[in-house]
């Protein structure tokens, strides 16, 4: 087992390995990465990391699909959405389908006609840090009319979800090690707050790491991870998530 110096230099170095472009063009982000306006990072960017679980080939191809929905204007298409009259727009990805794709839609819309995006993640009186943001933006998102069902697809740290699309869609956005991966256009949360998006590949490779003894990957065993990521930079400790998904995903570890 490696002790915490070492284990930080192994990291360490497989982050240098993958925290690089070389890698977007397989990941969700590149599709976010098409875009240069904020309003349609953050959109596409929202979306993709909501529907980015699965194959990745088949997330990437929907995300393909949501970019034509949007007729390669996603900022422009969600300020004049209006739900259609008869048939919604024919989309799934997994459970995900065009009931949500809706509510995202009319949500989406309600939110920029108010402010923005990033406006949501900056409060957070529900608890402090990155856990109280994303639960102040759910229950915000979730206040424009919708099904039941859309729910399951913003997870709710509140109940003990390791939250883990949502912490990988604010690594995107406020991340910024000049590195050309992640947007870093969200000046107003500091890194250090950003947490690991905990699956099943960096839950795993944590655990033969000796960083996560939970066998669950709720938000419990997120804070067992966080604790040694932020012990190993306090600063930008999510960079650790390119190493241990990087190990799961293309080391086979």
């Amino acid at each position: 087992m490696l002790d915490l110096k070492e284990l930080k230099e192994f990291l360490d170095f497989k982050v240098e390995i993958y925290n690089t472009p070389a890698f977007i063009a397989e990941d969700p982000i590149e599709i976010p990465h098409r875009f240069t306006k904020k309003e349609d990072i953050e959109i596409t960017g929202l979306i993709m990391a909501t529907i980015a679980w699965g194959n990745r080939k088949s997330i990437l191809s929907n995300g393909e699909k949501l970019v034509k929905i949007m007729g390669n204007d996603p900022h422009e298409f969600v300020m004049n959405y209006q739900t259609p009259k008869t048939t919604l727009i024919p989309f799934v990805h997994r459970t995900f389908n065009s009931t949500d794709l809706d509510f995202f839609f009319r949500s989406l819309r309600s939110i920029y006609e108010r402010g923005s995006l990033e406006d949501l993640f900056q409060i957070h009186p529900e608890e402090e840090g990155v856990k109280g943001r994303i639960i102040h933006f759910r229950n915000q998102f979730l206040k424009v009319e919708h099904e039941h069902r859309s729910e399951k697809h913003l997870s709710n740290p509140g109940k003990g979800s390791s939250a883990k699309r949502l912490n990988m869609f604010l690594r995107w956005m406020v991340r910024d090690d000049n590195c050309g991966v992640d947007f870093g256009i969200w000046k107003n949360i500091p890194m250090s707050e950003l947490h690991l998006p905990l699956d099943v590949h960096t839950g795993n490779i944590a655990r033969k790491l000796g960083m996560l003894v939970r066998t669950q990957n709720d938000w419990k065993a997120l804070s067992e991870v966080q604790a040694y990521l932020c012990e190993m930079d306090p600063i930008d400790p999510v960079k650790y998530d390119f190493a241990l998904f990087g190990l799961g995903v293309y080391d086979d570890f």
